[in-house]
Order: C-alpha cells, then structure tokens, then sequence
C-alpha cells in the first residue's frame, strides 16, 4: 500500500532501522536517531542498488516520488542512477573549480607579486565589485559575450566608462590566463572591441610655463608644515619619479656618496637609477639627520611605515593650488617632460629613460636603467640648477 505523508510524519525510531515502502523501490528508511531517509532500490547489471533520495521533511513524499521516477527513465535508458549521480556531482566540482572567479583568484595570485600593492589592490577591488558578483560562479569556459558585457554595462551605467574599459582589460587577462591553463577556449572579451565608448583619458594637473614653474617652486620652499613633507615637495621636482616612488622610497637605496638612488620601478618591476644633483644630495643630507635611522626617507605618522600617498597633494592644496586644474604629485613628471625638451633641449629618449618609460631603440631594448647615463647626470645637474635659475627670478 502506498505510504501517505501522515504515515511517514508519524513513524517512530525503533532500535533498528525501519523501512516504510511506498511503490516502484521506493522506501523511507527510519534510523534509530529519528532521522528519515528516502531510498530508491533498483537493480542494475544483475546487482541490487540502492539510491538515497534526500533527507524528511526537508523533501517531501511527492519530491521523493518525482526523483524516483527520474531514476526509473535513467534505468529504462541503461543508464544506472548512482553512476549518473556521481558523474553529475564530478562536474559540479569541476565546474566550481574552474568558475570565473576561482580561476581569476588564481590569475591574480600567479601574477600579483610582481605588481605593485597598490595597483594589485586596484584589480581585485574591481573585479570583485564588478564582475564576481554577476559572473563569478559560472564556469569561465560557458560565459558569452553577452553576459561580459552586461557587466561593463553596468559599470559604464554609473558614469564610470574608463573604469569600464579597464574591467574589460582584466578580464581579457583572466579569460587568455583561462586559455593557457585549458580551461577555456578563447578569449570571448575580444568580441566587445568597440562596444564600450572611448574612455576620456584625462592628464595630471601640472606646470609647465616656466614663470608659474618659479612660483610653483617658490611656495614649495615656503611650505610651513612637517619637515618631512617640505623635503618631499623640494625634492619632487628635482627627481620626477612616480608619486608612489617617491614616497615610499628608502635609504637603503641611495648613495649619497655617489650622488645615485637605485630602486624598482613600480609600474614595470625594473630597476631604475636617478642621478642625483647636487641641490638634491643637500636636501637629503638635511633630511638624513631626521629620518636617517628609519627605513623610509619620508616617514608618516606611523614612522615604520611611509608617508600617506595623499600627503603631497594635500601639501599643494594648503600651498593653494587646485590639485585638479593646476599642479598634482604626478604632475612633475610632465613638468619636466616638457621643460627639458622645450627649454632645454635634451633629447626625448634621455628624458624618457630617465622618466623609467619602455623606449625601443634599434636593437629591441625596451629599458636598460643605465642608458644614457652620462647625459641624464648631466642632464639632472643641468635641470636642478635650471629651476634655482627660475626661483632667483631668471
């Protein structure tokens, strides 16, 4: 007879386990703890099986029958429902582990340290805002194009197109890492080349008349805050580096003796020397009294770690310049750019090199950190006494 779900509410543990059948193999089997489980009893290949079902109340009389009756169409097929079952649980596991997102975690993992904190920070935040949420857990070989899109859709949604086109950057790095590791067979985010509007690439807020320079430099040594701060901001414009550079840059990298700093180059994990001037070496001097016993030249409060990557441009904003329109951190680098090939005539690939940009030259190098070294010690001499020129009123 048939079992109700009355009968099956109400049957009790007993020492042993009991077994209340309903039809076609299908039984609830009562364990001595109380709890209530659902089997299918079938045979296949001459053998005697058993397929467990789920677990009462959580699936009902009427689900327990409904999975019954799709094992019976898998054994009227010849497919046995337990090998079935074990296939199907496989693929979830390999579809779990081949997901976007675990396979873009292992992406990162693989090639983050070689990036710089910050601008490894700066992917996975953006990947885990924009794109894990819709498409994490979809295996990363059945994503469409479509659905790639749908994401930076959004993203370009909340006014943020260059953001958008970055995205897209690094899931193309995700889906050919994807690729590479047979786990995909394309990149799908070639497919949405010109679907995005062209991002508005703005550029660093700087300086580069030669009058406004000498202000710009003359409130530099008029700075009324930290020492530590002043220092940075002098010696800002006398190296150019990256504002992440400069800040986080150590004593154990420079020779004052030689007059040379040599440190790796965040954005490219290259080595890079800077020449130093002598207005440069002066400075530092000072500062080494200070900082000298620390492992940062710049210090922040905390003084084991250095100084706040928005210090500069907060200095510049208490100097009174708008950190937008006028002069930024970043903004010596152009300054300088500029300057030294328009007023000074230097060569673009000395600058560039020393500017620590790929520059290809006739046999292929893209940087050699020792390039034209004898000009851009010159040429570092030259510039620092230059912008003392300008601040003398020259």
């Amino acid at each position: 007879m048939p079992l109700t779900d009355v009968a099956v509410r109400s049957a009790k543990p007993a020492d042993k386990p009991i077994r209340l059948f309903d039809a076609d193999g299908l039984y609830v089997e009562v364990a001595p703890a109380g709890g209530k489980w659902w089997r299918f009893k079938y045979r296949f290949g001459g053998k005697e099986k058993r397929l467990s079902l789920g677990v009462y109340p959580d699936v009902g009389l009427r689900d327990a029958r409904e999975r019954r009756d799709h094992a019976r169409k898998l054994l009227a097929n010849g497919v046995d429902p337990g090998v079935e079952r074990k296939v199907q649980k496989a693929a979830t596991v390999e579809r779990a582990a081949n997901s976007f997102e675990t396979v873009a975690r292992e992406w990162f993992a693989r090639y983050a340290p070689g990036w710089a904190k910050s601008h490894a920070d700066k992917i996975m935040a953006r990947l885990e805002k924009d794109v894990f949420p819709w498409l994490g857990s979809r295996p990363i070989a059945e994503i469409k194009a479509p659905e790639l899109l749908g994401a930076l859709r959004r993203v370009e949604g909340r006014g943020a197109v260059d953001t958008a086109h970055r995205v897209q950057q690094n899931c193309g790095q995700v889906f050919r890492y994807a690729v590479a590791t047979g786990r995909a067979e394309r990149d799908i985010s070639a497919d949405l080349r010109g679907a995005l509007p062209p991002a508005r690439h703005t550029h660093f807020a700087s300086v580069t008349n030669p009058d406004e320079v000498a202000a710009l430099l003359r409130a530099l040594d008029g700075f009324q805050g930290t020492f530590v701060v002043q220092c940075a901001l002098r010696l800002a414009p006398l190296f150019f580096v990256r504002p992440g550079e400069l800040r986080t840059a150590e004593w154990s990298h420079f020779d004052l003796d030689k007059a040379e700093w040599r440190y790796t180059v965040s954005k490219t994990r290259t080595q890079h020397l800077v020449p130093l001037a002598s207005q440069a070496v002066t400075i530092l001097q000072e500062l080494h009294a200070l900082t000298g016993h620390r492992r940062y030249v710049f210090p922040g409060r905390d003084v084991k770690k250095p100084m706040s990557g928005a210090a500069i441009n907060a200095a510049l904003r208490r100097l009174g310049f708008d950190t937008k329109t006028e002069i930024t951190g970043h903004g010596f680098r152009a300054m300088a750019r500029t300057i030294l090939h328009e007023q000074l005539r230097f060569p673009s690939e000395v600058i560039e090199h020393q500017l620590a940009h790929k520059v290809s030259d006739s046999l292929g190098t893209a940087y050699n950190r020792t390039k034209f070294i004898d000009d851009r010690v010159a040429m570092m001499q030259k510039w620092a006494d230059y912008l003392d020129e300008l601040k003398a009123g020259a």
